[in-house]
This record gives structure tokens, sequence and C-alpha cells, in this order.
């Protein structure tokens, strides 16, 4: 039985995500300055064009900088003990997302200056922004240490009866699913395979499942069962896909 560790990121995954997050401030900075920008010049009937350039704008934005925000979770994720930190740094997406676009929205409907016919326009538009910008900055499955921690021990576990003393693991550059076997055809002639840890395929390339083919191959030659690993025969019999 493999020793039971803590997943902590790495110091090369932590510069990774710590890059990614400065690249989502920057974007999530010029969203809100756009916005600022938008409440402050363009709320007005003869700007409507440019004031619907403006928020389609703050939306690409608003959902780039969700996007890296999430990839530097999954390279560095938050622990669960401490609820405020993990739902903030999962969910700050979101948070911006709104906050990118509700004040606008409030500004629009309150100005004095435009007519009913541009506020209903502009209105709707930077209301259904605000919907995309919210919608797309939530984390529906926020990754987590401790979710690491189990998922990358029980891929252990397996590995360590598949392949007793050999923890180590094969991928691509391109794949979703690691490879006991070098010589597996779904990898074997491909270029830049990576020979590497369970933890190292996480962190990496974000993969934590076992190639298939790889899997009956091994249980085959071990005579090892599905019960034996704790997985559902059914597993087995689903089709690999794109490795």
């Amino acid at each position: 039985m493999p020793e039971q560790k803590t997943f902590v990121a790495s110091d090369e995954a932590k510069g990774k995500a710590k890059q990614l997050r400065l690249f989502a401030v920057l974007a999530w900075v010029i969203a809100i300055a756009g916005e600022i920008f938008a409440i402050l010049k363009l709320i007005h009937n003869e700007t409507l064009t440019w004031l619907i350039v403006a928020i389609v704008v703050i939306l690409i934005l608003a959902v780039t900088g969700s996007m890296l925000w999430k990839k530097a979770n999954r390279l560095d994720p938050a622990s669960e003990k401490d609820k405020v930190k993990f739902f903030i740094q999962n969910q700050l997406g979101a948070i911006i997302g709104v906050l990118a676009f509700l004040p606008l929205v409030i500004a629009i409907f309150l100005n004095k200056d435009t007519d009913k016919k541009t506020k209903g326009i502009a209105g709707v538009v930077a209301i259904v922004a605000l919907l995309i910008a919210g919608i797309s900055g939530i984390d529906f499955n926020p990754p987590s240490v401790e979710k690491y921690t189990q998922e990358i021990n029980q891929q252990n576990s397996v590995l360590e009866k598949l392949n007793p003393g050999d923890s180590m693991v094969y991928w691509t550059k391109a794949g979703n699913k690691y490879h006991i076997y070098q010589d597996c055809p779904h990898i074997k002639g491909r270029e830049g395979v990576t020979y590497g840890t369970v933890k190292q395929s996480f962190e990496q390339r974000g993969i934590s499942e076992l190639c298939k083919t790889c899997l009956k191959r091994a249980m085959k030659e071990k005579n090892i069962t599905p019960e034996e690993l704790g997985i559902k025969p059914d597993v087995l019999n689903a089709a690999d896909t794109a490795q």
C-alpha cells in the first residue's frame, strides 16, 4: 500500500498559477476600468452603439479573466478547511463578472439623459452580459487540496496493485489519460511522451484518469479483478477516447 500523502502543488505549478492569476487580474482591472468609462462617458442616446461595443469588450475581458483564474486554481487549488478563502478563490470569477456589469446596468436605467429606447436596448444587452459573465465565472466543480489528495492517493493505490513498486506513468502533451505502458497503442510512436508521477500528470496536464487499454492489459497480466481494484466492471466496457 503506497504512502498516503497530502497534495502539495509544485513550485513550477505555483509559478504558472501565479502568472495566470496576474493575467486574470489584469483582464478584470481593464474590464472594470471600461465599465467606469462607459458609465461616465457612454450612457447617452448618441453613443448607444459605442456603449454596446464597450459592453461586449468588457464581457470578453471578464470571461477571459475567469477562464485564466479557473485554470490557475487547478494548478494551485485552495484547501476546503478555510471555507471563506475556498469560496472566494473558486468563485471570484463570478463575483468580478457581476461587479463588472451590475453598476453599469443600474447606471443605464437611472440615467436621466437617455430615452426609453436607449435604456431598453442598452439595459437588455448589459443584463445579458452580466448573466453570461456571472455564470461563466462560477466553478461548479471547484478543485481543492482535499479532492486532489483523495484522487491521487486512489490512483496510486490502483497503480500499486497493477504495477507493484512502480508508480510512474506516461502521458502526451495533448492527451487526457495517463498510461502504464510506454508501448500502449494510444501513445506508441508519438512525440512528446512524458514520464512521471500521477501527481505530475495532474499538475502539468490536469490528467487524473488511467487509460482503459493499459488498465485491461495490466489486469489480465496480473490476473486482477475489478473488485480487487475497487472499480465497477462496467467502467471497463466504456470505449477509450483520445489519449
